[in-house]
């Protein structure tokens, strides 16, 4: 008996622990994620908005996903699975995440760079309202 309730008290902090890892994951990935996307929003060219909009992107879906672009940078390296598959738990950061993912996707197909900033904004947006804030107005990145 004893061992039976030993076992099952592990089960529950290793499940609790590695919940905690993920969601920490997803938390460093957006947070990084919403960094770029204000990156983008003031960048002063098409090409430097791009390349932070793939950094959102990279982010969002991680190594294994089917937009990320290994080309374009790995800023969330070593942070976790992709923000997407990390909050896999969470409908809510995971609706929020996807907002985000279709802005930059979006952004990414005009060559004007008004119009890529504008949804370089939304994206941050959306990523925004998922970010933790530091008491200074900072984000945890």
């Amino acid at each position: 008996m004893k061992r039976l309730l030993i076992t099952a008290i592990v089960g529950v902090l290793t499940a609790g622990s590695s919940s905690a890892v993920f969601a920490q994951s997803a938390t460093d990935e957006v947070s990084t994620a919403h960094a770029h996307a204000l990156m983008a929003q003031s960048a002063t060219t098409v090409a430097a908005a791009h390349m932070h909009l793939h950094h959102v992107i990279n982010c969002i879906v991680g190594a294994t996903g089917s937009d990320y672009d290994a080309a374009a940078g790995t800023p969330c390296k070593g942070q976790g699975d992709g923000a997407l598959k990390d909050a896999a738990s969470n409908s809510t950061l995971e609706g929020k995440l996807n907002v985000a993912l279709a802005d930059a996707r979006s952004g990414l197909k005009s060559d004007a760079l008004s119009t890529v900033q504008q949804d370089a904004a939304k994206a941050a947006g959306a990523l925004g309202a998922t970010t933790t804030q530091k008491a200074s107005g900072g984000y945890k990145w």
